[in-house]
């Protein structure tokens, strides 16, 4: 992918959130979304990104052709920017730009509106001078944009009215929108296991307690081995109340997570905590990681206080 484009103002940058997967049999995808100064761009570029495309805001129009040729031919299967009347008076070869990737690329438009009195009011919340100067009130630069987006509009794919949407409220709309349906499994998942006794890990959005089960250290031919070792895997398996307590989270979790990406979240860390870190938590964390891998999930598993 190209590097990220030099900014010309805090708000270009690359985010390099998206998909790796390789390519596949259908063509890359491009989202460009547009649409009016303060209609909630931005929020929905975010949304977006933990779609899992890898996102570009405010991409010059010049760049678009090339980013374009690039996303079409790169491991990034599906791809997002934002173009918008920051660039000025070259913004006018957005629209023949975009009828002209669509004949090669598989690109959508998004352009997002508001009424002008959400516009006004988003403006005078924020303090912000409209793209379009402060030579001139806020509504007659919003008048002055609306004509001069007018055309991509009435060539964009999708149009969404922002002026009930905050951008929480926002945000979850275009995640349910634009989410496939294949992307139920859209989640990244991290398994984490570790030692209460060495602190409780902070960035855990769930977390289970196993010091239930019994204590492989307390068995001297064990206590030198992690849960990774096959004597101490088939040690904690051997005892019904694991193999019950892997069946019952491993169904709950692949109950939730479809759930949880619903709602716009993209990463899970679940915590898997025991004395040490050793041992139980280890083998507990490598086995919920199996089962959720086998259910279709990207998995990964940490073991922060086990050695390697």
């Amino acid at each position: 992918m190209p590097a990220k484009p030099k900014s010309k103002s805090a708000k270009r940058n690359g985010r390099g959130n998206g998909s790796r997967n390789g390519r596949g049999s259908r063509r890359n995808e491009l989202v460009v979304i547009t649409g009016l100064s303060g209609s909630g761009k931005a929020s929905v570029l975010k949304a977006f990104e933990d779609l899992g495309y890898y996102c570009v805001d405010n991409l010059p129009i010049e760049l678009i052709p090339r980013f374009a040729e690039l996303a079409q031919n790169s491991e990034y299967e599906r791809t997002a920017l934002v173009v918008d009347i920051r660039e000025g008076d070259s913004f006018r070869k957005v629209p023949d730009i975009l009828k002209s990737l669509k004949k090669s690329l598989d690109t959508k438009v998004i352009f997002l509106e508001a009424s002008d009195d959400a516009l006004i009011r988003r403006f005078s919340e924020t303090r912000r001078p409209h793209p379009l100067g402060k030579s001139q009130s806020v509504h007659r630069a919003i008048l002055h944009e609306r004509e001069k987006l007018n055309e991509i509009r009435n060539a964009a794919d999708f149009i969404i009215d922002t002026s009930k949407f905050n951008v929480h409220d926002l945000r979850a709309h275009a995640l349910e929108k634009f989410r496939r349906n294949a992307d139920e499994n859209a989640i990244a998942v991290s398994c984490l296991s570790f030692g209460y006794k060495h602190g409780v890990p902070q960035d855990c959005d769930l977390l289970f307690d196993v010091r239930f089960l019994p204590n492989p250290h307390f068995i001297p031919e064990l206590r030198p081995f992690t849960g990774r070792d096959a004597k101490v895997i088939k040690y904690v398996n051997s005892f019904p109340q694991t193999r019950e307590f892997i069946d019952r989270i491993s169904e709950l979790l692949i109950y939730l997570l479809p759930h949880y990406v619903r709602e716009g979240k993209s990463y899970l860390t679940i915590g898997f905590g025991c004395t040490g870190g050793q041992h139980r938590s280890v083998m507990i964390a490598e086995e919920v990681r199996k089962r959720l891998a086998n259910a279709k999930y990207d998995v990964k598993v940490t073991h922060r206080d086990s050695p390697e």
